[in-house]
């Protein structure tokens, strides 16, 4: 395979794919890929291992499974993955062997929580107008997302808009990062003020006369109460909370309360904070007070994941989850590890896991807490990856794993509209093999193969999937690629009515009996502090605001040439991004005496880690930037960012508020 080109045809990416993915062969091709099923030989993490075969290495994986429930009962065991694939068939054909077995459940919460939770709070859906549309609209507003780094997509429709139309751009992030360079407006917030924004935006809307009364009356739950609420959130208000000017804000709010046809792109990483779904909630507010929702080119989108309607029940094995099952959430790996007894829903240890698709090692929450707990020596790990990772170096047993290219799978979109079919287009090296043979040779081995779901390889199961959706077969996909699941306008615009049982919008969302797409089951029930979640859009400050001993705020953003850990191994994006570094202001720098390129020292009540500053304006004054989750040992002291990071759960329904982190900074001193 040579280098990764899109398809021109598509009408959502028009053959633009980022560069990271165009030079995919570096990962394909890589000498350091995991290529025999290893054997630990030594202590952990010591990085001695023996060759063993693939029968050997699944009989062991079985028999330690065997031993755990025996010892321990089926909850001992957890199996555990995440997004590392985002094919449905290889991704999430795990939870099928959970079921079977009734191991240990899987609250997916490090990602969409905050998100998903704060837009379906408002429109009771996850859905939105057709992302093209950013490419037929007079003004794009990208908030909490470097588009440029994360979804070069959206960048290719807002300049797409402005080209033809004239369309303004405005970013609202919290640093000076590659997408706000493109903007037309930029406005950087202090983290985790997104809401105080939005509040800002929507008293001047009614205060100016922007705001769509008529639609509000028809399509909002309590506009007079919003307006009511919003009185005191002025400008000035706004800028003492966010660090904007007033004119900023004024300018802002003119801007988008003047231009029906305004498209409010929202990202996930203004959701990464412990207010993450109170301010996506408001954000989304804002399109509804302008009506822009009624144009073509307007409304508010951040996903479209609800549209797709593909049944996965077979694949996940559903029908046998048993609700009286615990489950762990996966943020908290760290402290589910070490015996915290909230982690483990006050049961018993995790034993033995099986991880597929992620690297909790390096990207979970509380990393000491997580290191700690996989070295334990009563706990068993298989880790089934393409490289030495660094939870695979903390593994008893170690096997390899296929690439997206080199099997069959299907994908679903989540910022366009598409299902898309990934068919195997290159044969993998002989001794490496797919997440579904290892989920189908284990349940042969722990006697589950004959339940339901088991015995299809993956083009039978993904044409089990594209069946029981009503979709085309496995074959059209193969000539036709992909299937454009985009709404009618009148849906996608809420035309016809909101996703509540009324029709409404919600500016007084129910926060705790609201239905959502992730919401944790009634054994977990609510989750962080959901008592303090506001009636209406609002700033609310339970985030780890700034204090005397820890006077900065850290967010750890993503880098442009990584995917979480993904693409760190490669040598074009390891030299395009460095080395582990963090961003300071001038001011600060001066300050505390530090100079450029020194090595320095961070921290917080969680820990404290090493690595070298960059001095820039890119940042504002008490704010500090780590971009991308380089390995643990690119660091200084084999110790990565998310030492400083915690897994206490965003309000209501959980997530990890990985931007959120109080910290205090110092010269490192010998």
């Amino acid at each position: 395979m040579g280098r990764v080109r899109g398809a021109g045809d598509h009408s959502y990416t028009s053959g633009v794919i980022c560069a990271k993915v165009a030079r995919y062969a570096e990962r394909l091709y890589h000498p350091d890929r995991l290529m025999k099923p290893l054997r630990r030989a030594g202590a952990k993490g010591e990085g001695s291992w023996q060759e063993i075969s693939w029968d050997d290495a699944l009989d062991e994986i079985a028999e330690a499974f065997v031993k755990a429930e025996a010892r321990d009962g089926s909850e001992a065991i957890w199996p555990y993955f995440y997004a590392g694939t985002m094919g449905w068939v290889q991704r999430d054909s795990i939870d099928r062997l959970r079921h079977a077995k009734r191991y240990s459940g899987f609250f997916s919460s490090i990602c969409t929580n905050p998100a998903w939770t704060g837009f379906t709070m408002a429109t009771g859906v996850l859905r939105g107008p057709d992302p093209r549309e950013m490419g037929r609209t007079d003004c794009v507003v990208i908030w909490g997302t470097n588009a440029v780094a994360t979804q070069v997509n959206v960048m290719t429709h807002a300049i797409k808009s402005r080209k033809e139309r004239g369309a303004k751009i405005v970013v609202v992030d919290i640093y000076d990062n590659p997408t706000m360079k493109q903007a037309d407006l930029a406005l950087i917030v202090k983290p985790g003020t997104d809401a105080a924004l939005a509040c800002a935006v929507m008293h001047v809307a009614f205060r100016d006369g922007y705001a769509d009364r008529a639609y509000m009356a028809r399509y909002a739950d309590d506009p007079s109460g919003l307006e009511e609420h919003l009185k005191s959130k002025t400008p000035a208000w706004a800028a003492d909370i966010t660090g904007l000017s007033v004119d900023e804000i004024e300018a802002f709010a003119k801007l988008v309360g003047t231009t029906k046809k305004t498209y409010f792109r929202l990202g996930y990483g203004f959701t990464r904070q412990r207010n993450g779904a109170i301010a996506m909630h408001a954000a989304a507010s804002i399109a509804t007070v302008l009506g822009s929702w009624q144009y073509e080119g307007g409304g508010a989108f951040h996903s479209n994941s609800d549209i797709f309607r593909m049944d996965a029940s077979e694949l996940t094995g559903r029908a046998m989850k048993d609700a009286n099952i615990r489950m762990i959430d996966q943020s908290q790996i760290g402290r589910a590890l070490t015996g915290d007894a909230v982690a483990l829903r006050h049961r018993g240890p995790v034993t033995a896991m099986l991880i597929q698709n992620t690297n909790p090692v390096n990207i979970a929450p509380e990393q000491r807490l997580v290191k700690r707990g996989f070295a334990r020596s009563d706990l068993f790990v298989a880790v089934h990856e393409q490289f030495m990772t660094d939870t695979a170096e903390m593994a008893d047993i170690v096997i390899p794993a296929t690439m997206f290219v080199e099997h069959d799978d299907i994908y679903r979109a989540g910022g366009q509209n598409h299902i898309l079919l990934g068919p195997k287009l290159v044969e993998p090296p002989p001794t490496v093999r797919s997440n579904l043979f290892v989920i189908e040779e284990l349940a042969k081995r722990l006697g589950v193969a004959d339940r339901p779901g088991f015995g299809f390889s993956a083009r039978e199961m993904v044409d089990r999937i594209l069946t029981k959706s009503g979709l085309p077969d496995y074959d059209h996909f193969l000539e036709h690629k992909w299937f454009d699941r985009q709404p009618a306008f009148e849906d996608a615009h809420f035309i016809n009515g909101f996703g509540h049982p009324d029709g409404k919008f919600r500016f007084r969302p129910d926060w705790v009996n609201q239905p959502a797409p992730n919401r944790p089951p009634a054994a977990v029930g609510l989750l962080g502090p959901h008592v303090e979640l506001p009636e209406f859009p609002d700033q609310v400050d339970v985030i780890e605001v700034a204090d005397p001993e820890h006077p900065f705020r850290l967010a750890t953003s993503p880098a442009r040439n990584f995917l979480n850990s993904s693409f760190a191994e490669t040598k074009t994006s390891r030299q395009k991004e460095g080395r582990p570094e963090v961003m300071i202001n001038p001011a600060d720098a001066e300050r505390l005496d530090i100079i450029n390129g020194e090595l320095i020292r961070v921290g917080n009540m969680r820990g404290d880690i090493r690595l070298h500053a960059r001095v820039t304006t890119e940042v504002k004054p008490g704010v500090l930037i780590a971009e991308g989750l380089w390995p643990n040992k690119a660091h200084v002291d084999g110790e990565g960012i998310n030492v400083l990071t915690g897994a206490d759960p965003v309000a209501p329904y959980g997530g990890a508020a990985v931007h959120d982190n109080k910290v205090w900074l110092r010269k490192d001193v010998a």
